[in-house]
């Protein structure tokens, strides 16, 4: 196993004033602006309904508990109504925050629905190269962990954030309002607040973001040595193996530790500036109150206001940290979705009517790394209609000579052409649609039969049956209860590596291409599976042009031609009989051959 136990990125740190990125979030939530402009007017009900309360306190009581110029009927019935009135704000308040969760919700569940299939439908479009450097890992995290995050941002931490910020705007406001004295007195206390907040806020999102890079290196840990178990019992390294597991997990119980001291400092530290607020508070303004310059109602009031101050303060940092964890991987999602690593598609792309199967590989010079060439001024003709078998060991090239067929890459010089037109001139969707591909490794769907042998491609039950029993399948749908309708791969029966192959040969009969690939088809069936294979291909190669990549002898006897590929050159090619009595480098691979 790897030293760095996978792919990290937990480093990378969103930046909370860059301007670009918050202006295509904006962007991003534009088509559902009514949903946020509800939630705006919400937040200003909930701020006015919670600003409210603490001065009905104030009128409850200047205006009826002390004011002696009343009877004692008249004030028990004020404060009854004020009572009510503290009753329905209360309720207008909590109704207003219900519907201000189910709207932010529904919108922040729509924006997000939006960016996730923006980002899959971009995904299906870049090309092999951009896989082969992005592990699968990083990239569901996108779809997965980096939405999520946003999704958080969206629906709570924006417009809570904006709610207390607004609380606290509203707080100072009405307090300067009431008793500008004790209102500046608590402003001296601000700058000591802000220093604490920014303070946490920096220790927290480090600590946060050492948490986060612990915990990936935990969950690559354990990917890999679950994928590797067996190999980890096979060479008996089940002890040192938890011993490294061990390690990983006490530097992640250390850092949570770190975090939980910095929120043991930071939310007592609130504890005791709020203290010290109400002290400076109930000292300045007791004595004002006993000199007659201010109502106790007033001292009262103040102190409602202080306990609203302060509770927006212990949460603003935990939510910047989450606001900053959010914007790194809202920049991640965006630097995906502005990839443009496919391959380029001609302005007006060719879709012939006519397919003879003539393929040119036109002094070829590829490299899936620009220092490390696979193939050099490669050139090869393959005449329609022609079976063509290419053996030679791994690396040689052969697999290249179908990505480029296939064209999942283009070359780096030369060209390949189909009757005489250049791929990349041709439609990418109509040449696929061309050329049918089996593979050694078959892809299932977790689906019926059907639906793993149609895709997108419609046919009647008749047009299938009739399918089935070319791809030598009848015998063993009849087996099955529920036919065409049976469910295979996850989830469903699992299949034999034959009769996986024979499905594939099924699902590209389905298409009819005018070129059939194989790409070692056959060399992990079993006998019995094999000679299944073989009629299959018996009957599919009639009238197509067939180049196969094969380490069985019965296939690659079938050939036309065989093509000896080292090094990414022909070195031989011939029929079987020439090529076995020429004693050349074919002649070597025979006993492989034989025994494959």
């Amino acid at each position: 196993m790897r030293d760095n136990y996978g792919y990290f990125e937990e480093d990378q740190l969103g930046r909370f004033g860059d301007a670009r990125l918050w202006r295509r979030l904006l962007r991003l939530g534009l088509p559902f602006w009514r949903g946020a402009l509800l939630a705006v007017l919400l937040s200003l009900l909930v701020v006015a309904c919670s600003l409210s309360l603490p001065y009905l306190l104030k009128l409850g009581v200047d205006g009826a508990i002390l004011d002696q110029g009343l009877a004692p009927a008249l004030r028990q019935e004020k404060l009854g109504r004020l009572a009510l009135a503290f009753l329905a704000l209360m309720l207008l308040e909590f109704a207003g925050n219900f519907l201000q969760v189910l709207v932010l919700e529904a919108t922040g569940q729509q924006i997000m629905h939006r960016l996730r299939q923006l980002l899959f439908a971009r995904l299906l479009g870049l090309d092999l190269p951009f896989y082969a450097e992005n592990p699968a890992g990083k990239l569901v995290t996108r779809l997965t962990n980096d939405i999520q995050n946003m999704h958080e941002m969206f629906t709570s931490v924006v417009v809570t954030l904006f709610n207390d910020l607004l609380k606290l705007g509203g707080i100072f406001a009405v307090l300067f309002w009431m008793e500008w004295r004790l209102a500046l007195l608590l402003s001296l206390l601000l700058p000591v607040l802000l220093l604490n907040t920014v303070w946490f806020s920096r220790l927290a999102r480090d600590a946060f973001r050492r948490i986060r890079t612990q915990l990936a290196r935990i969950n690559a840990f354990l990917q890999e040595a679950l994928a590797g178990l067996t190999i980890i019992q096979l060479f008996q390294r089940e002890q040192s193996t938890a011993g490294r597991f061990s390690g990983l997990n006490q530097a992640y119980c250390e850092q949570a530790l770190v975090q939980i001291r910095i929120f043991g400092i930071f939310l007592p530290a609130i504890e005791v500036l709020s203290a010290l607020a109400i002290g400076a508070i109930l000292w300045y303004g007791g004595g004002r109150i006993m000199a007659g310059a201010m109502s106790l109602g007033v001292l009262v009031a103040f102190l409602s206001y202080l306990r609203l101050f302060f509770q927006p303060l212990r949460e603003l940092s935990q939510k910047y940290s989450i606001v900053q964890s959010a914007l790194a991987s809202a920049e991640r999602i965006f630097q995906l979705l502005d990839s443009r690593e496919q391959l380029p598609v001609a302005v007006a792309p060719l879709r012939p009517a006519r397919v003879r199967g003539e393929l040119v590989f036109e002094r070829v010079s590829f490299g899936y790394a620009t220092d490390q060439p696979v193939l050099a001024d490669f050139s090869l003709l393959i005449r329609p209609g022609e079976t063509l078998a290419i053996v030679g060991a791994t690396g040689s090239g052969k697999t290249t000579l179908i990505n480029l067929l296939e064209r999942f890459y283009d070359p780096d010089a030369g060209r390949v052409l189909l009757d005489g037109v250049d791929l990349r001139d041709l439609a990418p969707d109509w040449l696929r649609r061309q050329i049918g591909l089996v593979m050694q490794e078959v892809f299932l769907l977790p689906g019926t039969i059907r639906e793993n042998i149609v895709l997108d491609e419609p046919k009647s039950d008749a047009e299938l049956l009739e399918i089935l029993a070319r791809a030598q399948l009848a015998r063993f749908l009849a087996g099955l209860p529920q036919g065409l309708d049976t469910r295979v791969g996850e989830g469903g029966m699992d299949l034999s590596a034959g009769q996986r192959q024979l499905l594939a040969f099924a699902r590209v009969l389905a298409r009819e291409p005018r070129i059939l690939l194989l790409d070692e088809a056959t060399s992990s069936v079993d006998a019995e599976s094999e000679m299944f294979i073989e009629g299959v291909m018996e009957a599919s190669f009639a009238g197509r042009t067939n180049i196969v990549i094969a380490h069985r002898l019965s296939t690659i006897r079938r050939a036309e031609r065989i093509l000896v590929m080292q090094g990414g050159r022909i070195v031989e090619q011939g029929t079987h009989a020439q090529l076995a009595a020429s004693g050349g480098p074919y002649s070597c691979l025979l006993a492989i051959f034989s025994g494959g």
